[in-house]
C-alpha cells in the first residue's frame, strides 16, 4: 500500500508472550478491535476446540499426521510442542500481509519467538507480559475455568522456566492494570510503524527533497 507521497510502509510482527494467565490473550484481542491495520496470525494446532473457538479464525485445528506434513515442506515461520500438543505458524500468508503493510499480531511463547527472530529479525517486535504476583497468575488460571485442576497446576509449574525468558524480548510489561497495558502496548505499535527502516521509498523521497521536488 503506497501513499500519496510515494512511500509504503512494511508491516511488522507483534509478539505477545506471557505464561499463561498473564493476560496476553485479552490485550490482544483489544488490540485487533482498536486498530484495523493489525491482522491476528492464525495458527495451526493439534489439540482439541475448546468451547466458542473457531476453526480458521482461533486456530486451524488439524491432525498431527497433517501437521507433520507442512513442517516437513517448510510452511511454518515458527512451530512449537506445548503441554502435549503442536502450534505452528503458516508462513506464506504472514508474509504477503507484511508486504502489503499490513502488521500481524501473534500470540506465541518463547520457543517460537526465537525462531522468528532468526528467520525475519528486522520484521519483529515483541513484548513480554508478566503478571503483577505469583498468586494473581494462579487466580487468573482458576477463574478461566476452561482447563481441569491438574491442567492449571501444570502451567503454574511451567511459568517460572517461561518467566526466564523475558530478558530476550524488546519490551517487558507488568499486566497490572489491563487498560494501562493496552494503551502502552499501543504506544509501541505506534512507534514502531515510524522506524526508519520499514519505510519503503524513503530514499527516493528524500532524493527528490533534495532536487527541489
Amino acid at each position: 500500500m503506497t501513499d500519496d507521497l510515494g512511500l509504503q510502509r512494511r508491516g511488522l510482527m507483534l509478539i505477545l508472550s506471557s505464561p499463561s494467565g498473564a493476560g496476553k490473550t485479552t490485550i490482544a484481542r483489544e488490540i485487533l478491535s482498536r486498530d484495523q491495520s493489525i491482522g491476528m496470525s492464525v495458527s495451526a494446532t493439534t489439540r482439541r476446540k475448546r468451547p466458542g473457538e473457531v476453526s480458521g479464525v482461533d486456530y486451524h485445528f488439524v491432525k498431527k499426521t497433517e501437521f507433520n506434513i507442512m513442517r516437513n515442506k517448510g510452511e511454518f515461520l515458527e512451530s512449537a510442542k506445548v503441554f502435549d500438543h503442536y502450534y505452528g505458524t503458516p508462513s506464506q500468508p504472514v508474509m504477503n500481509a507484511l508486504e502489503n503493510g499490513t502488521d500481524i499480531l501473534f500470540d506465541i511463547d518463547w520457543q517460537g519467538t526465537q525462531q522468528l527472530v532468526e528467520k525475519a529479525p528486522d520484521d519483529v517486535v515483541s513484548v513480554f507480559i508478566l503478571p503483577p504476583s505469583h498468586s494473581e497468575l494462579e487466580r487468573r488460571l482458576y477463574s478461566r475455568a476452561q482447563d481441569p485442576t491438574e491442567i492449571v497446576a501444570k502451567r503454574m509449574a511451567k511459568a517460572a522456566a517461561e518467566l526466564s525468558h523475558y530478558a530476550e524480548y524488546d519490551y517487558v510489561l507488568i499486566n497490572n492494570h489491563l487498560g494501562e497495558s493496552i494503551v502502552n502496548i499501543m504506544a509501541i505499535l505506534a512507534a514502531e510503524r515510524l522506524k526508519r527502516r520499514r519505510m519503503i521509498g524513503l530514499s527516493a523521497f528524500v532524493k527528490r527533497l533534495c532536487e527541489g521536488g
